[in-house]
């Protein structure tokens, strides 16, 4: 009896475990911890823009500038806001980073390339009104998603320098994705992916593709912390790994994190290793 247990609770860590690889030998610098202020409801668009759009801002004490984040809720495309990314947006304020959590627009009304014409704005607010009243370090900003937002994270980063979809100002120093639809042709037969693009494969199969993160990976792509539930259904951890492909091939620095028995939503909520390894991977890179 007692062998059955043993052998059942091995079973049942390594389901319930998980794994980091391309884990760096160095130690990143170590954590800090500080108060810091909010400033809600910031627009960051410009007059003129399709719908005005703001951030909340979490600014750690002291002077400035600071190493910063800025954090992009999850919902498919379609739903949510700031408050996804609350809880996120405090845990990086109070280890030092200034965090900007935005909203961006939203499907049906509006879809690609909407969502990433937002965070590309945000990105550039950062770099100017942003860095001159909050304190945002230009030269150090992250970006950090779950899901339809790590998907966004990702995406940003890649295109930065692309001729068709990147935008000046808009530079990432490095990226956290978690559970990130990163190649949607993948989900070509599915609901979600064709109307945050806006009509079906057969008709719009060139944005399926320019959308898909894998595609926007190059030589020079920022460092990527990629974290994502084993069991995941709802965005398959293949995903992840033709992500992670990619960037190997490209000579990437990355970090990768599978949150063994868990799903796409538990895989959200119930890890605070990977949470943890996260912010090492930010220190370690924006620090």
């Amino acid at each position: 009896m007692s062998r059955i247990f043993i052998a059942l609770s091995s079973l049942l860590l390594a389901a319930c475990g998980s794994n980091h690889y391309g884990k760096p030998a160095s130690a990143p610098p170590q954590p800090i911890e500080t108060r810091f202020e909010i400033t809600r409801g910031v627009v960051y668009t410009p007059a003129g823009w399709p719908a005005p759009l703001t951030a909340d801002i979490y600014r750690p004490q002291g002077p400035g500038p600071f190493p910063s984040v800025l954090a992009i809720h999850g919902g498919a495309w379609k739903r949510g806001d700031y408050g996804y990314t609350d809880g996120l947006s405090e845990e990086l304020a109070q280890r030092g980073y200034l965090v900007v959590n935005i909203k961006y627009r939203l499907v049906p009304q509006y879809v690609w390339p909407a969502q990433l014409r937002d965070v590309q704005q945000a990105v550039r607010w950062m770099r100017s009104a942003a860095g001159r009243k909050f304190g945002v370090d230009p030269r150090r900003i992250g970006t950090f998603g779950y899901s339809a937002g790590g998907h966004l994270a990702a995406l940003v980063a890649g295109v930065a320098d692309d001729p068709q979809w990147g935008a000046p100002g808009t530079a990432i120093k490095a990226v956290v994705a978690g559970g990130i639809p990163s190649d949607l042709p993948r989900f070509k037969h599915g609901e979600l992916v064709p109307a945050f693009i806006g009509g079906p494969w057969e008709q719009k199969s060139a944005d399926f593709v320019a959308a898909s993160p894998v595609t926007h990976v190059h030589r020079g792509h920022p460092p990527v912390f990629i974290y994502h539930g084993g069991l995941d259904s709802l965005v398959p951890i293949e995903q992840a790994e033709v992500y992670r492909e990619a960037l190997a091939r490209a000579g990437v620095t990355h970090e990768y994190f599978v949150i063994r028995g868990h799903g796409h939503i538990s895989a959200a909520l119930a890890d605070n290793a990977a949470m943890e390894a996260a912010l090492e991977f930010l220190d370690r890179y924006l620090r």
